[in-house]
């Protein structure tokens, strides 16, 4: 499947979305959201195991929000804005982050593989991904103050909760850029690949992880996610009733039977 600024492909159980506008260093107008948005639906419907994001090109994994005179959603800002209509902003900002929410949200991991730059909302985008390879020569910055804006696409709340409110305060409020080194000590990447890598580590990630039993994935990446938002009691129950199910629904039953014939185990779709 393919849009405007945006691909999807399949290789197996593994899904690869493409941001897709090298041009605009990847950065989203309103037909890439629309076409975002249908793939996004697509893989709801048909469920990989894994889910890898990526840019187009070698400079940009994504540089955000378009802003250029030729995006009617600027247009659109610029007059609500000198109309002091909140309304319209506010629709807009709900739209595009509901649209980044059904991505990440989907109920499998998914994987930024971030080759290039990522400001502002692409920065945000990675930030609400499962987990990050970043190439070496990647800048990392949350560059919306710079504009007279502040993150809305979900990834100011995720970074306080990925690095605490110190870190995100820095990061945020000074919108400085981040090199993929200290982005691995801050803990904004999980690993750094080798120059122009990301996205082939990333597929070796991933083939790893849809490897392994694709219930047991979903059901421990769902108490990931939602730990933070509970009690340590209430997340320990989530936890519990969790593994619980997983166990119940047999899957393991196949890790176990392979594991004591010493082969490589064999897991269904769910």
């Amino acid at each position: 499947m393919s849009g405007n600024g945006v691909r999807l492909e399949r290789d197996g159980h593994i899904a690869i979305v493409t941001l897709d506008r090298p041009g605009r260093r990847n950065a989203f107008d309103e037909e890439m959201w629309s076409n975002l948005e249908d793939v996004v639906s697509e893989l709801a419907g048909k469920l990989p195991r894994v889910v890898v994001v990526t840019g187009a090109g070698e400079k940009a994994f994504c540089a955000g929000f378009d802003v250029n005179p030729d995006n009617p959603q600027v247009s659109g800002l610029i007059g609500a804005v000198q109309d002091h209509d909140r309304g319209p902003v506010e629709i807009l900002i709900r739209r595009i982050r509901g649209v980044v929410d059904g991505l990440v949200s989907l109920p499998v991991p998914v994987i930024a593989a971030m080759n290039g730059i990522a400001y502002g909302g692409g920065a945000e985008l990675a930030i609400r991904c499962d987990l990050r390879i970043a190439d070496p020569g990647i800048i990392i910055s949350f560059s919306e103050v710079r504009l007279g804006l502040m993150p809305d696409w979900g990834g100011g709340v995720s970074l306080t909760r990925l690095v605490g409110p110190s870190i995100a305060a820095d990061l945020i409020l000074s919108a400085r850029r981040v090199t993929a080194e200290e982005a691995l000590k801050l803990g904004l990447v999980n690993r750094i690949s080798e120059q122009g890598k990301a996205l082939k580590n990333s597929m070796a990630l991933a083939e790893i992880i849809a490897g392994h039993g694709p219930r047991a994935v979903r059901h421990a990446l769902k108490v990931i996610r939602k730990s933070l938002d509970l009690s340590l009691e209430d997340a320990l129950d989530l936890e519990t009733e969790e593994a619980a199910d997983l166990i119940a629904s047999g899957e393991c039953y196949h890790g176990i039977m392979a594991f004591l014939s010493k082969e490589k185990p064999e897991f269904p779709d769910p």
